[in-house]
């Protein structure tokens, strides 16, 4: 039997002092009325912003026309590069190819390949000749078995040009799913039976004569691109974003995160621009601030984590952007590399998370590890934002920030409460705000209430009830929360969170079940990464074997009896739990290509496993007690 790591949570540095940075103050007026409904005002309010993204493009490539923009590895590993100054004319030559071909909002553009420079360049130039353009996640092309996802966003959005940087790659999604009538584009390779034109082309184009005018054109509410979003059904919504949602936030970004201000962000950056955290919050962030983003081309898993550890030996990121799993990831690297280490904190002013509760265990190593290379602890940001809100909606403070903590609306928006069974809805107004889905308003009228607030379906509560300036703590998704067969209601968001720390590091996430049951049970989801810190000899990429394992099954029954001993009554306790031993799936809408698990489509197609949960005699997989 193999030692067990110890994984005990290291003592918080609150005794060391937080890095000074400059940040916005989020103070907030109060408004109550008597049905309960609670209204959330900054008291600053937000400033001017510009018209169109690219305005701030045209002021850096005068400012700072050699300063890098954006680099990528190249096929030599070394860095490929792209100047604000070479950006804005890359952009005015893809502009005005574009702006010779019949493309508009009911003909935009769609890129189904990953972060690149040239995804980068079709984008900007899309940006500049006011087309739309949908960044489509590679796995709705690669992951996917049936192509459903791909089939029928082509069909809600009717490209006009559909992008992929490898042809050759992407073939097979683009000859099944581009009708013959639209045209194909690519930086390389090709597809059978299909004319594909080069990016190279698009660059090579003369300067549209009406380029310029087609550039003033652009306006506040002229449409930048669509994001996707999955809805309860899995099918994509998309997602409107305007000139004015994406400028707005920018704003509301600076003036929260003021040390932007200070010097321009440096980054380094893995997170799709598909989904809007890596695609508006981030690419927008580096453009806004005259900084510079540097590709990544790892992601937070074995095998992808080892290229993440290499570039940030060489670039030191000024701010820090990342989800849970790969701050978990990285921090074996960082805590036994001593050169990396300093090469991370060197000039690091903030970290910064988004998708999921970050453990204390890997919180308290980061702050560990910036006291000892620095003195200080660097502070960990993050907040509340959805696709529809550009995303930036409410953050922490340096000072207030810890795990589960949402803090304050930011200037701009607007905050309103209302009461759903015992906990606040959060719903938003603001300049950054989506008018709605494209093509779909039914949809899109369900999503705002009667004071045009778009409704989040998340809960938020009180710091203090009596004080809200201390801001407000996440309290679960209200559609995701269900009564037991006693009328008891399970508040689903706090005791999945609950349940995954007690479980760590073994348990990814979790689905709750017991919809008119007696009681709770849960269908686990293991983590690769965790599950081998208990048994190294296990496979990365067999749930089989992981869920089946002893030391693995017995290291979570010690851990799930620890969590049932912390329960308080019927809402709280889970009593049953299987570990899953197939991945979930992208195709049925059971996960989104981020990784985001959408509970009720688990309950919905795996009811025969809910089924034996529930059995009076349990089969041996269910682990019960």
């Amino acid at each position: 039997m193999s030692a067990k790591p110890n994984m005990s949570v290291p003592t918080p540095r609150s005794d060391a002092p937080l890095r000074p940075i400059s940040f916005g103050d989020p103070a907030v007026s109060i408004e109550r009325r008597d049905d309960g409904t609670i209204y959330l005002r900054p008291k600053i309010a937000l400033g001017e912003y510009p018209v169109r993204l690219t305005d701030r493009l045209h002021h850096w490539a005068k400012a700072e026309p050699n300063r890098i923009f954006m680099a990528e590895r190249d096929a030599s590993g070394g860095w490929r590069q792209i100047t604000y100054a070479q950006l804005l004319a890359s952009s005015r030559r893809i502009a005005s190819a574009l702006l010779a071909r019949d493309l508009s909002a009911e003909k935009p553009i769609v890129i189904l390949s990953g972060n690149s420079i040239d995804h980068a360049l079709l984008a900007f130039g899309a940006l500049y000749a006011g087309i739309p353009f949908c960044p489509v996640s590679p796995a709705y092309s690669l992951i996917s078995k049936d192509y459903g996802k791909l089939g029928y966003l082509m069909k809600l959005l009717t490209p006009g040009l559909v992008f992929a940087d490898d042809a050759d790659k992407f073939a097979d999604a683009l000859r099944i799913n581009v009708p013959a009538e639209t045209e194909i584009a690519a930086s390389h390779g090709s597809v059978p039976g299909r004319h594909v034109t080069m990016l190279a082309d698009l660059l090579a184009s003369q300067e549209h004569p009406g380029l310029d005018a087609a550039h003033d054109a652009i306006g506040p509410d002229t449409i930048a691109k669509f994001l996707l979003t999955s809805g309860s059904t899995g099918n994509p919504k998309a997602v409107i974003n305007t000139q004015r949602m994406i400028c707005a936030n920018q704003v509301m970004l600076r003036e929260t995160l003021a040390f932007l201000k200070d010097e321009p962000p440096v980054i380094v950056d893995w997170l799709p621009w598909n989904h809007t955290f890596g695609g508006n919050h981030n690419i927008g962030l580096t453009l806004f601030n005259g900084g510079s983003i540097y590709l990544d081309a790892g992601k937070p898993m074995p095998g992808g984590i080892e290229e993440t550890v290499r570039n940030l030996r060489e670039i030191s990121p000024t701010v820090y952007f990342n989800v849970p799993k790969g701050y978990e990831s990285l921090l074996p690297y960082l805590r036994d590399d001593k050169m990396l280490r300093g090469k991370f904190f060197h000039r690091l002013h903030a970290m910064f998370f988004s998708g999921a509760a970050l453990s204390p265990y890997v919180w308290n190593s980061l702050d560990e590890l910036a006291v000892q290379e620095t003195g200080f602890r660097v502070p960990m940001l993050t907040g509340l934002g959805a696709t529809e809100t550009a995303p930036f909606f409410m953050s922490v403070t340096p000072a207030s920030s810890r795990s589960g903590h949402l803090g304050l609306p930011v200037s701009g928006n607007d905050a309103k409460l209302v009461p759903d069974n015992g906990k606040l809805e959060v719903r938003a107004k603001g300049p950054n705000v989506t008018p709605g889905y494209w093509r779909q308003p039914e949809l899109t009228a369900s999503a705002f209430d009667e004071e045009g607030f778009y409704k989040f379906g998340d809960a938020i509560k009180p710091v203090d009830p009596n004080d809200f300036s201390a801001g407000f703590d996440f309290d679960g998704r209200i559609a995701e929360d269900f009564k037991l067969a006693s009328g008891t209601w399970v508040s689903v968001g706090p005791l999945r969170a609950r349940f995954i720390a007690a479980c760590a590091p073994l348990v990814r996430d979790v689905v709750i079940a017991g919809i008119n049951r007696d009681e709770v049970s849960a269908l686990v989801i293991l983590d690769l990464d965790g599950c081998r810190l208990i048994n190294p000899t296990l496979p990365f990429d067999d749930l089989a074997v992981m869920a089946s394992d002893p030391l693995i099954r017995e290291a979570f029954r010690e851990r799930f009896a620890k969590f049932l001993a912390t329960s308080t009554g019927s809402s709280t306790r889970i009593t049953r739990a299987i570990l899953l031993d197939s991945p979930l799936s992208i195709d049925r809408g059971e996960v989104t290509d981020k990784g985001s698990i959408n509970q009720r489509a688990v309950l919905d197609h795996r009811s025969g496993l809910i089924d034996e949960l529930y059995s009076p005699t349990p089969a041996a997989h269910v682990i019960t007690l």
